[in-house]
């Protein structure tokens, strides 16, 4: 998985989080599949399509907080994430 510090999509600017479709109980091969980058600033109360209970894990950046909810449009549990 990225550090935390460094991820950065290929034109550069800075992500608050990826979230990855594959993952694994062996730490080298975490972070895998297609992956969904989450901008700062984002506020998506609903997953893009195909992501819905897609995602296995994630790496959130220095600075950021991910918030996600466990129903659509912000409803249910939710949990924070960060660094």
């Amino acid at each position: 998985c990225p550090t935390p510090a460094a991820l950065r999509p290929t034109n550069g600017t800075r992500l608050c989080a990826v979230l990855y479709a594959d993952d694994s109980p062996y730490y080298d091969q975490c972070c895998a599949g297609e992956a969904l980058e989450v901008l700062p600033g984002s506020d998506v109360p609903y997953m893009p399509r195909g992501w819905a209970g897609r995602a296995s894990s994630l790496v959130v950046g220095t600075r950021c907080e991910l918030t996600v909810w466990s129903r659509k449009a912000k409803n249910g549990n939710s949990r924070r994430f960060s660094a």
